[in-house]
């Protein structure tokens, strides 16, 4: 309905609107006539002018301003784009009315003037009618307060918010509308020196983040909210550290990108983790190319109830596929994601196959039934060490296992196909990463014979995935350490879960066929600094009240991990967090292609047999470049 007839407040709004368009009026022609001491007026005006400025003005204007929508809103929450609109009304509605006169009288015996005082004096009283409304209700919210509200209220911790920008205005916009808010924000602090000394919303803005212990002192804070967005790693720790100096509680507020996604409110705060010290800028995707590939299509995944893939999941949903086909092996995983889907996001158009990738006979069955036009492989062993003890699984599911999903996926005909693959990949010293590698061998013999894109995306470490040493060393933390670290000097490169899926989803816009795509993964960390990090963030002392113990590395571990190895050249792609491999070691591939299915049976058998020093040269004899250690084996 264009006006809530049902509302009796409607009528209240129509009726001060009305006084506020005839107030305007006379206030116009108060102006213009020197506040009606002009003789002219009652010579002409009083007596022609005004009666049939008031007989048009008000009825066209009040017409508009329902048109416009002005008392449809909760005027309560008067905000800048009702503002707006009121002006858009104003300026409309007057105009009829000056060609009205125009067409009507040609103005003779009238003041022009007039009407434009008058259309300004219209928007200025509307406006404030509203924001009276809305200061009224601020002040006064509806219901009565009782004595509990009362004393809550009183209980209000002071509050210091690190952030004068969006999320921090909207923060303060938030806890202000919310009687029940625990939370009283006395000061701001931001690095920004062109806002130091202003105020917003009234509270003023104290000076940089340096000077957080002076401020918690003369505003007596009790608590510290975060409330940055876009930051890089090295800046936010720096506020970290601050908050931790200063031995007061701090919290972080959600991300801008998550509150306008709708997934949080931005009064959900929480503890600072190691993942906002990461500092990993949002990822910009290009959502219309990606659309074309999975909006109204049926997309595979496999690993689909691990970490990568029931991420991969949750992003491809964002883009109304018509059917997903979850594949993994294990029941709970595909049972969590499943009821996931379902009860969180209403995505009920789900086929779960509780299978192995390795099951030829199932996977052609999938592929057959349910023909999908694209697939992600993230099903996967890439647990390092135990690998290296049960070599002939990690060739088993990683090569095999892959093997059989993108021979499915060529023979059905899937259209695209993109392969998740690791760093540990490049210049081997495991099993796991060797099996990664020959992984990416068989693709791209694969996509040479195929009229599927196939293509495959290597990077690092992911922040709390499977194996992930973040949550291990919270359990550490929690049981009062020690906390394990292989070696003082080992790095790795991290980057989140979400980022990660992200960047899959884009990579697999921008291939044409055999390519392996290599996600940006910024600096590498150490992993005893990370140690330190998350021993800090927990409320404890690194060395002193929390010990870091260092084990030695472990079988087919290196200290750094890359991203490409000699002979490959990377260059940049349209996307400024992925490159692409170029000038790849073609003899390798070569020699992995031909007679490609006997080389998959003869890896098969040698599996079989379970014999480690037989595995490893197979392997060595396929990725050259596999560095191989000696590692006993369970059996």
């Amino acid at each position: 309905m264009i006006i809530q007839l049902k509302n009796p407040y409607t009528y209240l709004m129509l009726l001060a609107d009305t006084l506020a368009v005839a107030l305007a009026l006379v206030g116009a022609y108060a102006l213009r006539f020197e506040f009606f001491t002009d003789p002219i007026f009652y010579e002409s005006a009083f007596n022609r002018q005004m009666p049939i400025s008031i007989t048009v003005l008000i009825p066209v204007k009040l017409t508009l301003f329902i048109l416009f929508g002005l008392y449809r809103g909760m005027w309560r929450y008067t905000n800048l784009r009702d503002m707006k609109k009121i002006a858009l009304a104003v300026l409309v509605s007057s105009m009829f009315v000056v060609s009205f006169i125009a067409y009507r009288y040609h103005f003779q015996g009238f003041a022009r003037s007039v009407y434009a005082l008058d259309a300004l004096l219209t928007f200025g009283l509307v406006a404030s009618v509203r924001i009276v409304v809305r200061v009224a209700f601020g002040y006064l919210q509806p219901g009565s307060i009782s004595a509990d509200e009362v004393h809550i209220s009183l209980r209000q911790q002071r509050t210091l918010v690190i952030g004068a920008g969006y999320s921090g205005e909207r923060l303060f916009r938030e806890l202000k509308s919310d009687a029940r808010s625990p939370y009283q924000i006395v000061a701001y602090l931001d690095d920004d020196p062109k806002k130091h000394g202003r105020s917003l919303h009234g509270v003023r803005i104290y000076g940089p983040v340096a000077k957080l212990a002076r401020a918690i002192r003369k505003y007596e804070a009790e608590l510290i909210l975060i409330a940055v967005s876009k930051i890089e790693g090295a800046e936010f720790r720096f506020i970290v550290e601050a908050c931790e100096a200063s031995g007061l509680p701090f919290k972080k507020v959600p991300n801008s990108q998550s509150i306008i996604d709708g997934k949080v409110s931005i009064k959900e705060l929480r503890d600072v983790d190691y993942a906002d010290l990461l500092g990993r800028p949002t990822v910009a995707l290009d959502s219309s190319a990606i659309s074309l590939y999975l909006e109204n299509n049926t997309v595979l995944i496999t690993g689909a109830g691990g970490s990568i893939g029931s991420e991969l999941v949750r992003q491809v949903i964002r883009f109304k596929p018509a059917r997903l086909v979850l594949v993994d092996s294990c029941e709970e995983n595909i049972f969590n994601i499943q009821m996931e889907l379902k009860n969180v996001h209403g995505f009920d158009e789900i086929v779960p196959a509780i299978t192995r990738v390795q099951d030829e006979r199932v996977m052609k069955k999938l592929f057959e039934k349910y023909q999908p036009e694209t697939v992600f492989h993230a099903a996967a062993y890439k647990h390092v060490p135990l690998m290296e003890s049960n070599p002939w699984q990690a060739i088993d599911n990683n090569v095999i296992g892959s093997y059989t999903v993108m021979n499915c996926a060529h023979e059905s005909g899937v259209k695209r196909f993109v392969l998740v693959s690791t760093d540990k990949a490049v210049r081997p010293t495991n099993v796991m990463g060797t099996t990664k590698r020959m992984t990416e061998l068989v693709m791209h013999a694969v996509a040479d014979k195929s009229k599927t894109v196939f293509m495959a995306v290597r990077f690092g470490n992911v922040l709390g995935s499977s194996g992930s040493v973040v949550p291990i060393f919270r359990r550490q933390i929690v049981r009062g350490g020690p906390i394990t670290v292989t070696h003082p000097d080992v790095t790795r490169y991290f980057m989140t879960i979400p980022e990660a899926a992200q960047l899959i989803l884009q990579a697999g816009t921008q291939g044409e066929g055999g390519e392996i795509f290599i996600l940006k993964m910024g600096t590498p960390v150490k992993i005893v600094d990370m140690a330190r990090d998350l021993i800090r963030l927990s409320g404890k002392e690194p060395d002193s009240e929390i010990k870091i113990l260092f084990t030695g590395m472990r079988p087919g571990e290196k200290l750094y991990e890359e991203l490409i190895t000699e002979g490959e050249g990377i260059v940049d792609t349209e996307h400024d967090k992925i490159m692409v491999l170029r000038n790849e070691n073609k003899a390798t591939y070569d020699f992995f292609a031909e007679n490609l299915d006997e080389q998959i049976a003869q890896l098969k058998t040698i599996a079989e047999s379970h014999d480690v020093e037989t595995i490893k040269k197979a392997l060595q004899r396929i990725v050259p470049e596999y560095a191989r250690q000696d590692s006993d084996a369970v059996v």
